[in-house]
C-alpha cells in the first residue's frame, strides 16, 4: 500500500458525542489519494478512545494536563507521514463527502500555499445569538479568498487589518509538512493558528481561505466559559497584533449596551431552537464578551499575570 499523502490530525477529548459522526463522514470522504488519521486523545475517559482504536490510523494518548494548542498539534504531525496535514477538531463536522477534497486542492495547484482553512457553519440547533456571530465570523463567507503578506505591509496596516490579513482556523485547516517543518507551530496558551498564520506569511507563503470545504461547528457555551475564553483570545490578540477592541471604560459600556439590544433582538428569533430558555444566556454573554474583551487586552498592556481556565 502506498503512503497517505494526507493525514488527518485529530484532536481529542471526551468527544463520544460528536465523534461516531465525524468517524462516518472522514469514511466517506472522496479524494483520489489515500490518507490516513493520527488522534492525539487527551485522557478520555468517555469510550473515546476505544472508538479510535479500532477508527483510527495511530492512536497518541497523552494527560490532560500536558495538552497545549501548539505543542500537541506539533505532536500529531511528528507522528503523521502525509505531506499535506489537515488539523481538525473532534466536534467540527465535514458537510459533504467532497469536503477534503476541496480543503487540500489550493495546495496542489500551488506550492507557494502553506496553508488552506475551511468555512464554518453553525449547527442547526444553535441558538439565535450563537448563529448571529458565526455568519459574521471570518470563516463564514461563501467567496474565497488569498492571503499575502510582507514585513512592510505588517508594519503599516492598523491592528485590525493586521487580524484580517492574517486570519487563519485550526478547527478545520490543511498545512504543508515542508512549511510545517520550517514553521511548528508555538507554545501557546490559545491561537496557535493565527501565530502560525502571521509567521508563514511574512515568510513569503501564501494562506487560502477555502469556502467550498465546510464544515458543522459551533457552540452554545456557558457564559462563564465564554468570558475565560476571551480574556485569553484578546490578551493573545494584543501581543499578535497590538489589537485593543475595547480599549476604555466609556467603549466598555457602550459595547456592553449595544450588546444587550443585539442579544434581545437575536432572542425574540422565532426561528432560535431554545428560544424559551435563551434569554439569562444572551444577557450574561452581552457583559461576558465585552468585558472579557476589554480586560484581556489590558492584562497584556499592563504586563498583568495571564489569566487561567481549566475549563478552556
Amino acid at each position: 500500500m502506498s503512503a497517505p499523502a494526507v493525514s488527518i490530525v485529530l484532536t481529542t477529548r471526551n468527544g463520544m458525542a460528536t465523534l461516531p459522526a465525524l468517524l462516518e463522514t472522514l469514511r466517506r470522504q472522496q479524494l483520489n489519494q489515500p490518507f490516513e488519521i493520527v488522534a492525539v486523545d487527551s485522557a478520555s475517559t468517555d469510550g473515546t478512545t476505544e472508538l479510535l482504536r479500532k477508527h483510527a490510523t495511530r492512536l497518541i494518548e497523552i494527560p490532560a494536563a500536558a495538552f497545549n494548542h501548539g505543542l500537541t498539534r506539533n505532536l500529531g504531525i511528528e507522528h503523521a507521514t502525509g505531506e499535506l496535514i489537515v488539523l481538525l477538531v473532534q466536534d467540527a463536522l465535514p458537510a459533504s463527502d467532497h469536503w477534503l477534497a476541496a480543503l487540500v486542492a489550493p495546495l496542489l495547484e500551488d506550492r507557494a500555499v502553506a496553508g488552506t482553512y475551511a468555512r464554518q457553519r453553525a449547527r442547526d440547533d444553535a441558538s439565535a445569538v450563537t448563529r448571529y456571530y458565526a455568519n459574521r465570523s471570518a470563516t463564514a463567507s461563501d467567496v474565497g479568498r488569498t492571503q499575502t503578506l510582507d514585513e512592510r505591509e505588517f508594519a503599516a496596516l492598523g491592528p485590525m487589518e493586521r487580524l484580517e490579513r492574517c486570519t487563519f482556523d485550526n478547527v478545520c485547516s490543511c498545512i504543508r509538512r515542508s512549511v510545517w517543518l520550517e514553521h511548528p507551530f508555538r507554545a501557546t496558551t490559545f491561537a496557535e493558528d493565527l501565530e502560525w498564520g502571521r509567521e508563514v506569511l511574512l515568510s513569503g507563503y501564501r494562506l487560502v481561505y477555502t469556502p467550498r470545504a465546510v464544515v458543522i461547528h459551533s457552540h452554545d457555551r456557558s457564559a462563564r466559559y465564554e468570558f475565560a475564553r476571551t480574556c485569553i483570545s484578546h490578551r493573545r490578540l494584543f501581543e499578535l497584533f497590538a489589537l485593543r477592541t475595547i480599549p476604555t471604560l466609556p467603549l466598555l459600556a457602550r459595547a456592553i449596551a449595544s450588546s444587550t439590544v443585539r442579544h434581545l433582538r437575536c432572542r425574540r428569533d422565532a426561528a432560535d431552537p431554545r428560544a424559551a430558555g435563551t434569554m439569562a444566556r444572551a444577557l450574561a454573554l452581552a457583559i461576558a464578551w465585552p468585558v472579557g474583551q476589554y480586560l484581556g487586552a489590558l492584562s497584556a498592556v499592563r504586563g498583568w499575570k495571564p489569566f487561567r481556565s481549566k475549563e478552556v
